[in-house]
């Protein structure tokens, strides 16, 4: 199937919360519920819950008061990205604990900031020829 622009069809959500920590579960709840539907592992959809969980918390800025979190999950074929927009100012450097977690939990990061905030985009491909569904072979 293909999108009208001939690239690949995809279905496009998306979320908007408060930036607030009381609202962080609407998101991780998304997200797993989103990843379900690709047929991922148990720990594969734990993975990208708890990485979607500490990208928002990274876009949070307690100085921010009524400001917004914005989740865009594009789900394609195998694959589902989670773009999280926030109006923190600033991330906090590579080589910090939660980016190591990051980048442990889900396939790729993309990051960058803007007048306006920053955003982190996470993108989890499912490999080729597995499902959560799948049985062992006993050999």
């Amino acid at each position: 199937m293909t999108s009208p622009a001939g690239g690949p069809a995809s279905d496009l959500v998306e979320l908007r919360v408060p930036a607030d920590p009381a609202y962080l579960t609407v998101v991780r709840t998304a997200s797993a519920g989103l990843a379900a539907r690709l047929d991922l592992t148990l720990d594969e959809i734990e993975d990208l819950r708890i990485a979607v969980d500490e990208a928002c918390t990274l876009l949070l800025d307690p100085a921010s008061a009524h400001q917004e979190l914005l989740a865009t999950f594009r789900l394609g074929d195998g694959s589902l990205e989670v773009e999280v927009r926030g109006p923190a100012r600033e991330l906090p450097e590579r080589s910090s604990f939660a980016w190591a977690v990051l980048e442990a939990l889900v396939g790729e990061v993309f990051t960058g900031t803007s007048s306006t905030g920053a955003w982190i985009v996470l993108r989890h491909t499912r490999l080729a020829g597995t499902t959560a569904g799948a049985a062992a072979e006993v050999v």
